[in-house]
Parts: structure tokens; sequence; C-alpha cells
């Protein structure tokens, strides 16, 4: 597996070769986000005023990164919004290549004669406000002339679909044909459904819970305190370090307990049984089992396209996710969604179980499929909704008919 031109999250689970290691022998960089003046690749960007906080902070301006896939129609009514989830970005399709680290995550669900077709939609993939990938974030530079770092305020789900209103009102879209997100994109879009829903037409819920859990936010919060924990974390002050110096042990850790809460046991198990990954026997002769080599290489590889504080920031702002605070309660307020709505989840997601799934299309008066989510039967774990595009993108187009 190519870390340069592939995603981990949208293919299964692979041994790791003696070629992969030897990838990542260079040191890291201190952070792994796009800065200003690396290349810009496919990204546009929309830019404006001052934003305050639900937390009532306020930032003097901020930036979205994003991008596009098909033409805006002359009524303006073919435009689809798409939704990343927590380590995502808007690269949705494209190659690898300058100012793009991996190739796009849903390469099989965008483009022309795709379920989202490009010859007939107006795709938008947006990275969300606190991501490192163009939007304003820790990484960004504050007015003083040094990175946000460790005094970038807290942000909620609603704090950054606040922020993609403003994106949509910039592009002169007043209504989504649909709007689309898969896990913390699915947070997104639920959010979307309840603050605007004379604005989505039509919903896709993927993978993605009504509210984070105590379950959820307790192995959240273990990822969150490994990579503060990290020396070299400086309480989120590390920008200046040199390449190899900055808080990549922590992130790294951080990224393997999440990969292990996003692939399910049965396709480890599958996959990498007991094998080891050489030669040298892992019972006391210092070898490795293969599925710690795998978990060891993607968290590594990680680091040289992620930032610590954005994971934090990104991760703080799930926590926060619960589309009944201050509105009476989940029910109560899945009941406002007006849009047409198709809700998913995969049978082995572990991270966001379809119990919560079933919850979400119990309430939303207008779904697909009645009082139960579409559940796909998939091996993948959470990231079935990457990994399963055919199945994933039939129903997508079950919703665009309707």
């Amino acid at each position: 597996m190519d870390w340069q031109t592939t995603s981990e999250d949208t293919v299964p689970s692979a041994p790791v070769t003696e070629a992969d290691v030897r990838l990542l022998r260079a040191r890291p960089p201190a952070t792994g986000a796009w800065r200003d003046g690396d290349p810009i690749g496919g990204r546009q960007f929309a830019s404006s005023g001052p934003f305050r906080t639900e937390s009532g902070a306020e930032l003097p301006g901020i930036r979205l990164a994003f991008e596009t896939w098909g033409e805006l129609n002359e009524a303006r009514d073919n435009a689809i919004l798409v939704l990343h989830a927590l380590t995502g970005d808007s690269h949705v399709r494209g190659d690898a290549g300058a100012g793009h680290p991996t190739a796009g995550w849903w390469e099989d669900i965008v483009g022309p004669g795709a379920p989202l077709d490009t010859e007939r939609w107006f795709v938008i993939a947006p990275n969300m406000l606190g991501g490192c990938q163009g939007s304003t974030g820790p990484a960004s530079i504050a007015p003083n002339g040094y990175e946000w770092a460790s005094r970038f305020p807290y942000l909620t789900i609603r704090d950054q679909v606040a922020a993609q209103v403003r994106l949509a009102d910039a592009l002169g879209i007043d209504a989504w044909a649909a709007v689309i997100g898969g896990s913390m994109g699915g947070m997104h879009a639920l959010e979307w459904s309840i603050m605007h829903p004379e604005r989505v037409e039509r919903l896709a819920v993927l993978s993605s819970p009504p509210i984070t859990t105590a379950d959820q936010i307790a192995l959240n919060t273990v990822q969150l305190e490994t990579i503060r924990m990290d020396p070299r974390f400086l309480g989120g002050e590390y920008y200046d370090l040199s390449d190899g110096d900055g808080p990549h042990k922590g992130l790294a850790l951080a990224r393997r307990m999440a990969l292990l809460n996003y692939r399910s046991p049965i396709e480890l198990n599958q996959r990498f049984q007991r094998s080891w990954q050489s030669d040298v026997s892992p019972l006391g002769h210092g070898g490795r089992f293969a599925v710690e080599s795998y978990l060891d290489f993607h968290g590594n590889k990680f680091t040289r396209r992620f930032d610590a504080n954005s994971y934090v920031a990104l991760v703080e702002a799930m926590n926060s996710h619960d589309v009944g605070r201050d509105r009476g309660g989940v029910e109560e307020a899945l009941r406002t969604v007006t849009a047409k709505t198709l809700v998913l989840g995969i049978d082995s997601d572990r991270l966001f179980p379809v119990d919560g799934q079933h919850r979400i299309a119990r309430s939303i008066p207008n779904t697909l499929d009645g009082n139960e989510a579409v559940v796909l039967t998939s091996d993948f774990g959470h990231d079935g909704f990457l990994i399963e595009t055919d199945a994933v993108g039939r129903h997508l187009s079950r919703l665009l008919r309707a």
C-alpha cells in the first residue's frame, strides 16, 4: 500500500511490506498540516469575517478550503454537499500529487457516471473548520503572525456547520439538493437538516450517531491524552520544532487506537491471524506480529498528513455532538427534519453501532426506509461506508431519485 497515493480508510487492511516501511524512514515534519505557500492542488478558498463560536470565543476571520466537481446549473438547484469524516479532507476524488498527500477518498462515489454523477450534479466538499488541510485551524497563522496553536478556540459540530453555511452563502447556494455525510460528516449533515431544514432537500446520514455517547467520549478522551502526554506536544506550541521533533509518537498512537475502532475484529483476525511480520519470532526473540506492524505503519504515516492540535480540536468537536442539546431531546430535534432521508449503518461498526442509526431513522419523519436504518453487512467495521462503495452507491442513487 503506497502511502502517497492511497487512503488507508478506503481499502481493506493489508500486511505491511518492507517497501512500505522504507517510505517512512525520513523524519516527519512537526506538523502534517497544509500551510500557506504549499501547492494548492485542487483547492479553492472562501474567506469571511469575524466568527463567534458557541462558547463565545471569536476568530477575526475564517477560511474554508473546498473542492468542486461538475457545474452549478442556472437554477442553482443541483448542488450536493459532501462532508468528510474526522481525518478526511476536501479531496474526495482526484490523484495524489502536489498539495494532496493521498488520492480521493470516495473516488467510486463521485464522478462522471458515478452515483453522485458530476455530469448532472455539482458536488462540493469542504475541509471542516478546525481542520488542517487549508481551512482555518490551529496550524493557521493568527493576526500576531504566529500559529493559533493552543490559543485556537473550542469548536462544536454546530460551529463547523455555521462555517459551512457561510460557504454556501458565498457560492450563492440557497438550498442543497442533498447533504451527505459519513461518520463525523454525518454529524454535520444532521445538524444542517435541523439548523437549516429549508436548505436541505435530501439528507444522507452514513455510519453516524444522533449523539456521541459516554462510551465514545471515553474512547476519544484516551486518544487525546496520548497526544497531550507526548513531551514534544509542548502544550500545543510545537510548530517551530525541527523535522522529527514534533509530537509524532502521541499522534501516531492516537491514530493506532482509532484504527481499532474503525475496523472490525472479523477483518483484523482474517487478514492477519497470528502471522509474523518477518522471520524473527515475536515470542521472546524481538520480532513482531503482522498486525502490530500494520498499526505502527499507519500511525506513523498519519503524522505526515495531519496536525496534532487539529486532531485534538476535531475530536473535542465530535464529543460535543448531541442533536437534542437545548432542543428538547434527540427525538424532538429529529422530528423537525424535513428532508427526504437515507440513514445507513454497518453491522460490524463498533465505533458507531447501528442502534444509533436506527434511533435516527425512527424519529425523522420522511425516511426512505421507514423506522429502521439500512444496515449493510460488511467485515470492514466503521470504515465500511468508505469501502463498500457499490452498496453505498446504490442507496445514494435511490436517495437522489427520490
